[in-house]
């Protein structure tokens, strides 16, 4: 027997009669194809982690949805294109220090090699 409610595991379907119409099946079809995208896609788990983090606060914040909007965007590096860009960044960084580091021991040879700078202006 029906209760006459919605089949909450196949949304839009009204859960009456027993059949199904043939404009739901293809609705159906297309909320299934959409699922697996998202899931495929890692957003139903990166969903599920940001709405168990609310979930976890001690205190729920004024605005749930500042809450997910600011947990989604930290979480974006996972995302390869954005990743990529901070890959690059650290590089550089990497880069940035070592050649801070040489400059740092060329200007101690170069202090033995060069007369101080008040001798060179008596000069």
């Amino acid at each position: 027997m029906s209760s006459g409610l919605p089949d909450l595991d196949r949304p839009g379907l009204s859960g009456s009669h027993g059949q199904t119409p043939p404009h739901s099946r293809t609705t159906d079809l297309k909320y299934e194809q959409f699922w697996k995208y998202l899931e495929k896609s890692g957003v139903l788990d990166m969903l599920t982690k940001v709405l168990v983090a609310l979930d976890e606060e001690p205190e729920k914040p004024n605005s749930a949805l500042d809450f997910l909007k600011h947990h989604l965007r930290a979480a974006t590096p996972e995302n390869p294109e954005i990743e990529l860009p901070g890959l690059e960044w650290a590089e550089m960084k990497e880069k940035y220090e070592a050649n801070v580091e040489e400059n740092k021991k060329l200007k101690l040879k170069l202090v033995q090699y060069e007369p101080p700078q008040e001798e060179k202006s008596a000069e």
